[in-house]
């Protein structure tokens, strides 16, 4: 049965990833480099920021050091938190806070599980009055590798498992909230079924990777997936 949640950040919670394309621009054009249009969404859509610099300078023919590319990370966390401080209201999506309201109702604990720095996840979550909802935190600056490797959504399991250790968490039991591809193939590695949210790209590509697609949150019929959750238990 179903007895976790898991969230992705950026694309799911929080609208931010025009963002985070203008802050990687700005990062690059202070190291005299100049990044192509759309290649934030090539290179960086589901993948930390470590793993996404350090791409996009090879591309250019360098090779960064860890730490260079910990410095450049720092520099856009820094840009980051200035700019969401900034905001009267964030741009978290419509239908979050009720389908958090349907997952507590359910009794499940929450995670989120994001390449993004822990010092972002945390800052918007008590800026958006979220935080305590989601009893842990995966975040990109405190695991080696990045989406879509499934290290991040094991680690979670882990922890919920630390948290909660009546529940006898598994990979099995946890349901994934997504909207790259990269963060779709991780939670499926890890053995995880997932909601794919159309927030990044269409609903049709969403459909043909994800075992739910939504085209908003407030679309997903949480009930539904805690019944096939059930459904497969008993078969």
């Amino acid at each position: 049965m179903l007895k976790a949640v898991l969230f992705d950040f950026n694309g799911v919670i929080i609208n931010d990833e025009p963002l985070h394309d203008r802050l990687l621009e700005q990062v690059l054009l202070e190291e005299n480099l100049r990044i192509k249009p759309e290649e934030y969404r090539e290179v960086c859509l589901g993948r930390s920021d470590r793993v996404c610099l350090n791409d996009l300078l090879a591309r250019r023919g360098r090779v960064p050091g860890d730490d260079y590319l910990d410095k450049l990370v720092a520099r856009k966390s820094s840009l980051y938190q200035v700019q969401i401080q900034s905001m009267e209201k964030l741009p978290i999506y419509p239908g979050l806070n009720d389908l958090l309201f349907q997952i507590r109702a359910a009794r499940l604990p929450l995670a989120v599980v994001s390449g993004a720095v822990r010092a972002e996840i945390e800052q918007v979550l008590k800026q958006a009055d979220l935080a305590q909802y989601f009893s842990v935190i995966v975040a990109g600056d405190e695991i080696k590798t990045s989406k879509p490797d499934p290290e991040g959504y094991l680690l979670a399991v882990d922890c919920l498992n630390q948290q909660f250790s009546e529940l006898q968490l598994q990979p099995q039991n946890c349901l994934a909230i997504e909207d790259t591809f990269a963060g779709i193939e991780a939670a499926k590695k890890a053995g995880m079924q997932v909601v794919g949210v159309a927030n990044s790209y269409p609903f049709h590509m969403m459909q043909r990777c994800s075992n739910w697609a939504v085209d908003y949150l407030n679309d997903l019929e949480f009930d539904r997936v805690k019944e096939v959750f059930a459904k497969k238990q008993v078969g």
